[in-house]
């Protein structure tokens, strides 16, 4: 079954603004290519909008909705087409002021690289393979250790062919440039104004940049505000695609911190006194996004099991359960060593639905996890 496609969110950004200007606290200077949201203190706490406010929303994105550019063909994960509109026929144009040149260092030689950057440094055209066009690829320093590197980026982003994608910890743009050549829309969040400057620099290289809505929030105050609005629910729980057409959120990719270099350090405590069993609700497909050249791949060095715990700010079973409010149609980038048994507890015993656990290989070398829910299973489109 043909994955259904969704209307544009364009205009969400102004609408955190909006929504959530009352609560917000200083900030540091943001660039000029950052949509304005907000952060919020305790991620558990509820953003509540009132009835205004959420007139103002919906009338807001329907007179968006004609202002949407004209869409392009697209395909679904079983490689049936989809009913498209015309073909875009304009181009994309560097704007000056998105530039994010000297923001961060930009660097061309290793001698100008600092030493604990030298080996990300060295794999810079994995991560962007036009790290060198002009003005060249920009990351700060968390972006060069958790950037996606561009071909796993763009198997997931295959995978995950859609209408609006949400790109929940976009980072420096890694995953979000390539979801913008798969979807008609991408919404990417980040709480860093310098990396959402970052990402928006490195979109308009790859010439992608007017299919991303980049928004200054925490995931959590955007995900509670968007399910604060009026709505009809499913009996999944999950939002009304009918009435909520234009603002419908199809996919939800999910890549949150991990703990920076230490993740493969894994948690000792709960390594010790856990026994590693594969659910049966869970199948694992290994798909190399890099032929190896050697003839069998070199075995993956062992690390200790890494809990969902572990990630930040919030337990990674808690940052799921909040993201299936809104969508079924899940992709969570996990660590190569996680516990697969936590991966399948995400989802109820009862539940006939399965979790697709894809190993992203780069090479002969294991990356990282691509754990797949909802319609973006292999033979469960009718979810989407």
């Amino acid at each position: 079954m043909g994955k259904r496609k969704g209307g544009g969110l364009t205009g969400i950004a102004r609408f955190v603004f909006d929504t959530l200007k009352s609560e917000t606290t200083a900030m540091p200077p943001i660039p000029a290519s950052v949509s304005v949201g907000t952060r919020s203190e305790e991620h558990s706490v509820p953003v509540t909008t009132t009835p205004s406010v959420t007139r103002t929303l919906e009338g807001h994105m329907k007179r968006n909705e004609a202002k949407l550019p004209p869409t392009k063909k697209r395909r679904t994960n079983d490689g049936s087409a989809v009913t498209a509109a015309q073909e875009e026929t304009w181009e994309p144009q560097w704007i000056d002021k998105y530039d994010a040149t000297g923001l961060v260092p930009y660097y061309k030689n290793p001698s100008e690289v600092p030493e604990h950057l030298q080996k990300y440094f060295s794999q810079r055209t994995r991560y962007f393979s036009l790290y060198d066009s002009p003005p060249g690829c920009l990351l700060d320093e968390e972006g060069w250790y958790s950037v996606t590197p561009e071909l796993v980026a763009n198997q997931i982003a295959e995978r995950c062919r859609s209408g609006t994608i949400l790109d929940a910890f976009c980072g420096v743009g890694g995953n979000a440039i390539a979801f913008a050549k798969t979807c008609e829309r991408v919404i990417a969040l980040d709480t860093s104004p310098t990396r959402l400057a970052l990402a928006r620099h490195n979109a308009q290289i790859y010439g992608v940049a007017d299919r991303i809505e980049f928004i200054l929030t925490d995931y959590f105050s955007f995900a509670k505000s968007y399910l604060s609005l009026p709505s009809s629910s499913t009996d999944d729980g999950t939002l009304s695609p009918d009435r909520n057409a234009s603002r419908k959120v199809d996919v939800i990719f999910l890549s949150p911190p991990w703990g920076g270099p230490s993740y493969l350090s894994g948690d000792p405590i709960a390594s010790a006194s856990s026994k590693p069993s594969t659910p049966s609700s869970a199948t694992l497909k290994s798909t190399p996004t890099v032929q190896a050249k050697s003839k069998s791949p070199t075995p993956t060095e062992t690390h200790p099991a890494y809990s969902l715990s572990s990630i930040q700010p919030i337990h990674g079973a808690g940052l799921f359960k909040l993201s299936r409010q809104i969508t079924k149609n899940i992709a969570y980038f996990l660590p190569r060593n996680t516990r697969i048994e936590e991966i399948g507890a995400l989802l109820d015993s009862d539940e006939s639905e399965q979790v697709e656990v894809e190993e992203e290989w780069m090479g002969n070398k294991l990356k990282a996890l691509t754990c797949y829910f909802g319609g973006l299973v292999d033979g469960q489109g009718d979810m989407f």
